[in-house]
């Protein structure tokens, strides 16, 4: 079902590259300008203050270059005396001598401070003040006339510099003085953008000298509003430093200067000293910043367009294969699941999560077929669960009524005799062991199926066991006809296990081959085999009966299974006989197999143990080291001698020798077993009635137990 809420890749993909981007382009734009501001500002502020050294420079120059010219025009003008001297003859000659920046030329007669000759109107501009100094110039400074004031102004309304110096005559007297004025600053109109800035003078005394407000000029500092960073500013000048400085003149007129400190040109006395100042207002300083910023904003719009445009052709590129891995995944389960998983993309990451996609369905798939091969196994498994309680209760049923007719025999006197009740009671005996047998095998496969299962080891001899369950089971052996051979290793075969277990699990195998054996024989043989510097010992026990389908084997070590589950099979048994004898050689630490070619070829199963060393085997008597060899026939019983003194008819060698030894009874109806220790081969032939017993001593009584695979 759709959330609304949610959106689709494609819109997420392209709402989150903007979010992403565009933020980040306006924070480096802004970076951007406040570094470029800071940058454009600190390039002002060093050519403003370089500036104010070159203005300094300059109204030294100019005042020296002044002195220089009048000085030079007062030694090489000669006023002649008793003669008319006509005025625009004198202003044209002296012109001609004088820079043309000059605004006005006066020549005045020293004694009587008449006038001689102007281009100042009626104005006396200069008066000789003696002593002279040193250089023979008189300098004076006249401030522009103050607003209400009577008196002319200068055009630029600015500080104006008067230099005078006396003139002689033709007889070498001092009788004229010659003046000239010319303006401090000369007010300029400076460029947008340009960075000389403005000129500011200011005496050490606060005087204002020259400023671009013409009202300011000859004013005091202390009289403007700003006076303390004035007073700053030529504290720190006086000092020697040159630098600049945020300052203004008016309210909310932000302005930059730089600012150095020159010796009075006019005096050039070091101890008083001219502040310079080249101001400029903030937005000259930073007018190129102006176009700066149209650059980044068409370079932000340019590039907020090329990440839209570069959003939407990757949306599809990137979203294209989701959306088809979506598309399938969506439609895996309807009649186009046979499609196959889109793949051959130009990402990587997407053919490597379609593979993932794939190999997940196969997963799938795989498991949905084991999950139905599950199924099937538990409802076989509850067919057989079914068999087992039928067969179960048919294998506890047979021998339950087996006791009650003996008993019941027995107890209401209809036997004729006590050998026939004895009889009865030993049929009723064998009949129960038969029963217990049953139940203890479903025990076992209880506490397998529990965990709870547990076996205590020991070290024990191999050959030992097999010998005494060879005993036990030669009866049943007799009784079918087969013959049995034993190829058993003539030394010790130490291993550590639990003798009781494995005595149930020999006489469990070797029943089986009993009891699925018509014809033929039974073998029984020890090989020790040594691998990766481990030995080990394999029991084989081979026999040639019915054998089994290849496809069955792997059944035979479950619980419960039978080839033949019926009530009415051939073979009688639980089926539980192989699926305990591997738990128990596995708690062992061995393995047990089973393989067979066919029906009607046989059947081979091995049993695996790990051997130990012969030293940790208990000391033994020397009378324990052979077994009995003995024979019995109905209830009286015929025992043989240790197998050193059994002989051959005739006074034979013992056995024990490298012969051969054969014991024959009843040609017609005989039997024939064959025990090979070491290198001797011992075939005895016994009749159908007689048993075969191979005793040890301190020998355990077991019943003849049977089992099935």
């Amino acid at each position: 079902m759709t959330n609304y809420r949610q959106s689709s890749f494609r819109r997420i993909l392209v709402t989150r590259i903007l979010l992403l981007f565009v933020p980040v382009l306006l924070i480096g734009e802004i970076v951007a300008l406040n570094k470029a501001r800071s940058s454009i500002l600190g390039t002002a502020r060093k050519n403003l203050t370089e500036s104010a050294i070159s203005k300094g420079e300059r109204i030294g120059d100019a005042i020296a270059i002044l002195k220089a010219n009048l000085l030079s025009v007062s030694k090489t003008t000669v006023i002649p005396s008793g003669s008319p001297i006509q005025e625009q003859e004198i202003l044209t000659q002296l012109k001609q001598q004088l820079p043309a920046n000059i605004e006005c030329i006066q020549l005045t007669d020293v004694l009587n401070q008449k006038i001689i000759a102007t281009s100042c109107g009626d104005r006396a501009i200069g008066e000789l003040t003696y002593p002279l100094p040193s250089d023979g110039i008189d300098v004076k400074t006249i401030f522009p006339s103050k607003a209400g004031m009577t008196g002319k102004r200068n055009a630029q309304d600015q500080l104006q510099v008067v230099l005078s110096t006396p003139v002689s005559d033709s007889r070498r007297n001092l009788a004229y003085s010659l003046s000239i004025q010319s303006a401090l600053y000369q007010k300029t109109r400076n460029l947008p953008g340009s960075l000389t800035g403005a000129m500011v003078v200011i005496a050490e005394d606060g005087t204002i000298l020259a400023h671009p407000f013409t009202d300011w000029v000859g004013t005091n500092i202390n009289q403007h509003p700003n006076s303390s960073q004035l007073k700053s500013i030529i504290k720190n000048a006086i000092a020697g430093k040159n630098d600049s400085i945020n300052l203004s003149f008016k309210e909310g007129d932000e302005l930059v200067a730089g600012y150095t400190a020159i010796v009075n040109p006019l005096t050039q006395q070091q101890q008083q000293k001219w502040i310079v100042l080249a101001v400029t207002s903030v937005d000259n300083a930073l007018f190129g910043l102006e176009e700066i910023k149209r650059i980044l904003i068409v370079l932000t719009v340019s590039l907020i367009g090329a990440s839209l445009l570069a959003s939407l052709y990757l949306a599809p590129y990137l979203a294209r294969p989701v959306e088809e891995l979506r598309d399938y995944a969506l439609n895996i389960h309807s009649h186009h699941a046979a499609q196959p998983v889109p793949h051959n993309f130009q990402i990587r990451e997407f053919n490597q999560l379609a593979q993932a996609l794939d190999q997940m369905v196969e997963r799938l798939k795989a498991g949905a077929e084991e999950l139905e091969i599950a199924w099937k196994e538990a409802k076989n498994a509850n067919q057989i669960k079914s068999q087992f309680l039928a067969t179960t209760s048919h294998e506890l049923r047979n021998p339950l009524h087996t006791i009650i007719s003996c008993i019941r025999v027995v107890e209401d006197g209809l036997c004729d005799s006590r050998e026939e009740e004895m009889d009865f009671l030993k049929r009723a005996d064998e009949t129960t062991i038969h029963l217990l047998n049953i139940i203890n095998d479903l025990l076992d496969i209880s506490k397998i199926e529990a965990g709870k299962l547990s076996v205590v080891t020991t070290p024990l001899d191999l050959r030992k066991i097999l010998l005494e369950v060879i005993n036990l089971q030669s009866v049943n052996v007799q009784q079918k006809g087969l013959q049995l051979k034993c190829e058993l290793d003539p030394q010790p075969i130490p291993i550590k296990t639990d003798a009781a277990k494995l005595k149930q699990v020999l006489i469990n195998v070797i029943g089986n081959a009993t009891k699925f054996t018509d014809t033929g024989s039974i073998t029984i043989a020890t090989e020790i085999q040594s691998s990766n510097s481990k030995s080990q010992v394999v029991v084989t026990v081979q026999d040639t009966g019915i054998g089994i389908d290849p496809a069955q084997q792997h059944k035979l070590f479950r619980p419960f299974m039978m080839v033949n589950g019926t009530t009415t099979r051939q073979f009688e048994g639980t089926g539980l006989g192989l699926a305990i004898s591997r738990n128990l050689i596995e708690l062992m630490g061995g393995s047990i197999t089973l393989e067979s070619t066919g029906l009607h070829q046989g059947t081979t199963l091995k049993i695996t143990l790990p051997l130990i060393d012969i030293s940790l085997l208990p000391a033994s008597k020397k009378d324990e080291n052979a077994g009995d060899l003995g024979l019995s026939s109905g209830n009286k019983g015929a025992k043989a001698s240790q197998y050193s003194s059994l002989q051959e008819p005739g006074g034979s060698p013992p056995l024990g020798i490298n012969k051969s030894v054969k014991v024959g009874v009843d040609k017609e109806k005989s039997m024939k077993f064959q025990v090979l220790l070491g290198n001797e081969t011992y075939e005895i032939s016994l009749s159908p009635q007689q048993t075969l017993l191979v005793s040890l001593p301190k020998t355990e009584v077991y019943a003849n137990g049977t089992s099935d695979r």
